[in-house]
């Protein structure tokens, strides 16, 4: 690494225990509840710093209002049975505006997705193992 590319990375280390607290209020802020895991990864402040600040830029892009992004965060949350995620996800995305149909709908969509996850490669399975006939077999690959 380049000496003065260093000395940056070194001073934000430095800092590193300021900068987790803020991140930590700045989510409180955010999401409307502080979710589980962010305080306990903050015992490494270091990491936590780095990691945070790299997730905060995932989860409020330039591209998507705050409501979309919350919307899709809630549909990841759902569709990866994250249950606690998608009790953060829903009060952040209502605080950042989402209707409860919105978030309904959102929930819905994430579980045909889901559940889509369960049937193509069983589906797929069965079709392989007993095929009703051979463009089944050659169409499931």
């Amino acid at each position: 690494m380049k000496p003065e590319n260093q000395k940056a990375l070194d001073d934000f280390l430095a800092r590193a225990d300021a900068i987790s607290d803020d991140i930590l209020a700045d989510t409180r802020e955010m999401l409307g509840s502080m979710p589980f895991i962010l305080p306990v990864q903050r015992e490494r402040p270091e990491y936590f710093a780095l990691s945070s600040i790299a997730d905060e830029m995932v989860c409020r892009p330039k591209h998507l209002p705050p409501k979309t992004a919350e919307l899709v965060a809630l549909a990841a949350a759902a569709s990866a049975g994250a249950e606690y995620c998608v009790q953060v996800h829903i009060r952040a995305a209502a605080k950042e505006g989402a209707s409860r149909d919105e978030i309904y709908d959102t929930i819905m969509i994430a579980a045909l997705v889901g559940k889509t996850r369960v049937l193509a490669p069983a589906l797929r399975e069965l079709c392989n193992a007993l095929p009703r006939d051979t463009k089944e077999r050659q169409e499931s690959r």
